[in-house]
């Protein structure tokens, strides 16, 4: 018997061990078949969800190349097309936006570069929106030479709206009591569970950013279009529009089915010409800025933890500190690089790990390499923190940043066990053992506690912010009080110094590290994106030499479904105060948009 089981388990191993192999086979042979790009090509691109800012290599899919187009791949190949002269046109079908009002201005900026150089580009779409908000995907689609819709569409350009859900009186009823303070009025994150509405402090700030962002969209439309503000407003009022009606008004250029406008397009664009969709392009293309001094490109998305970056294998990302001052290490440590440009899309979290993160930014110019913040959707509150210690920060007019400040607290449950029949006995050493409990609120001398470390947190938050800045500390700590800004209110209130995405992060690069101008460059991505042989190694456990080798990080395991379910049930039980939060928390949650 004891023979057989060696046998058997003898046999598993060799299969395995075969399987690796014919997968590694697959992988290498997949990636030389690579076709070349038609001498003629109309760029396509199906534009059916929102693009992630930055794919994980969290699974297998990387290693098959399924890994979704990301917001930096369109810039790049939008970029790369606009100096290829087979390349004769751009065609998209606008089933949404982008994504958030960010990340739909990256884009669009990449498309008007791209219309520059003397490319065409043509948006198509069967309707923009049809029971829903089609505000944000017209405003991306405005930026087109040419709109067509089909004719059984309708233009649903509806405006913007923030939805924020306030659950105090149904926690009451679930005898939950959330105890929570924050440092200051503005610091709305914990509103939801502690007010049945909003607050004064709350609807200025919601209002404020609100109306920037509205303000933005209308005037991108109008001078796309060439309209005047006060008629995209009265248009927009008087939505959804018809068909007929948006063409009247010159918001659409014409009413077509798709088939007519993809052949038109391949019909201009020459007789041989082609589709090609723009992932595809970029493999086969390349990137652009391959060649020339290094500059690093360093990513902090999701929002931020102690430890590692990690990714579920449903694509939600978490910045891990750890990991992203490892690759910030390693771009200082490189002889070669010679400017960091640090991306940031991240809503905040652990002070801990944002403060971890800041220190990496502040020893790479020590080191005297120069740090270009670049904001995403969002770099807000830890995501802030992160970002404000670089040498220049960059933001979308549409980037909500800002949210300088800070909370912590917890849900009580005792009533809700009480109504449940479960009781809780305690027997603990230590005045303030039960400070994180879910099973009874503060006494005096832990809210004392809690106090002291909020105000040290807030102080050391704002002092930070206000050196960094250059800017009188009673200056700054009146742009505080956790207030969300929009990039746009932002530049005027100083917290950023200027307006774009990655085009104008890299040319402040090339500027602070003193490159001309005019003179290629090599943007090479920290820690370096992995081979599918080592992501096959990482999947199968292979770790690190030592703590900053960022070659090997921690993948998604063939457990990793049970792990997000383990972590989803932790959220929720943080939420509902079965779990205590995590201390000392720089969070902006953005309320539910309809735009």
């Amino acid at each position: 018997m004891k023979r057989f089981l060696v046998g058997a388990l003898a046999f598993i191993g060799a299969m395995s061990v075969l399987f690796v192999m014919g997968l590694i086979a697959l992988i290498v042979l997949a990636s030389m078949r690579r076709p070349s790009v038609p001498s003629q090509l109309v760029l396509e691109m199906d534009l059916d969800r929102p693009l992630p800012e930055h794919v994980a290599e969290a699974s297998l899919s990387s290693a098959f190349g399924e890994e979704p187009l990301t917001v930096r791949d369109v810039v790049d190949a939008l970029e790369k097309a606009g100096d290829d002269s087979r390349v004769k046109s751009l065609l998209v079908r606008v089933g949404t936006s982008p994504g958030s009002p960010a990340t739909t201005q990256e884009v669009r900026d990449a498309v008007k570069a791209f219309r520059a150089k003397g490319k065409k580009a043509v948006a198509f779409t069967d309707s923009f929106g049809e029971e829903g908000n089609g505000t944000s995907t017209y405003y991306f689609a405005s930026v087109f030479d040419e709109i067509y819709m089909q004719p059984s569409g309708s233009l649903n350009i509806l405006g913007i709206a923030f939805e924020t859900p306030f659950a105090r009186d149904a926690l009451e009823k679930l005898g939950v009591k959330p105890q929570f303070d924050k440092r200051y009025e503005f610091k709305n994150a914990v509103n939801s569970y502690t007010e049945q509405g909003y607050t004064g402090p709350h609807l200025e700030a919601t209002k404020q950013f609100t109306g920037s962002l509205f303000g933005q969209m209308v005037r991108g439309i109008a001078e796309e279009r060439e309209l005047t503000e006060d008629a995209v407003r009265a248009l927009i009022d008087r939505a959804p529009l018809l068909a007929t009606e948006a063409v009247e008004h010159k918001l659409l250029d014409g009413l077509r089915y798709r088939d007519e406008v993809y052949a038109e397009q391949k019909k201009a664009a020459g007789s041989n010409a082609e589709l090609l969709y723009v992932k595809k392009y970029l493999e086969r293309a390349g990137r652009p800025h391959t060649t020339g001094d290094t500059i690093a490109l360093v990513y902090a998305v999701g929002t931020v933890n102690r430890g590692k970056n990690d990714a579920s294998p449903f694509g939600e990302q978490s910045l891990g500190g750890d990991s992203v001052a490892a690759a910030l290490r390693k771009a200082v440590e490189d002889s070669r690089v010679k400017a960091i440009l640090f991306r940031v899309d991240s809503p905040g979290g652990s002070y801990v790990a944002s403060d971890t993160v800041r220190r990496e930014v502040q020893r790479a110019r020590e080191a005297g390499k120069p740090v270009i913040a670049t904001m995403g959707t969002y770099a807000a509150s830890g995501g802030y923190f992160v970002a404000m210690d670089a040498d220049k920060i960059v933001a979308h007019p549409g980037t909500l940043t800002g949210s300088i400040g800070v909370y912590n607290g917890k849900f009580v449950t005792n009533g809700f066990w009480e109504k449940l029949g479960v009781n809780f006995d305690t027997v603990s050493f230590g005045r303030n053992a039960m400070l994180t409990s879910t099973d009874a609120t503060y006494t005096p001398e832990e809210q004392a506690r809690v106090d002291a470390e909020l105000d040290r947190i807030y102080t050391d938050f704002t002092t930070r912010a206000a050196a960094s800045r250059k800017m009188p500390l009673e200056k700054l700590q009146g742009l505080a009080k956790g207030r969300v800004w929009t990039g746009e209110d932002a530049l005027t209130n100083g917290l950023v110094d200027a307006l774009g995405g990655y085009p104008k992060a890299l040319a402040l690069a090339k500027e602070a590290a003193k490159i001309p101008a005019d003179a290629a460059v090599r943007v090479e991505e920290y820690p370096r994106r992995k081979s599918p042989a080592e992501v096959l190694s990482s999947f199968l456990g292979e770790t690190g030499d030592n703590s900053d080798d960022t070659s090997a990080n921690a993948l998604a395991m063939p457990w990793a479904p049970v792990v997000e379910a383990v972590r989803v049930v932790n959220e929720l039980g943080v939420r509902m105060g079965v779990f205590a939060p995590q201390r000392g928390t720089l969070y902006a949650p953005v309320p539910e948009a309809r735009w």
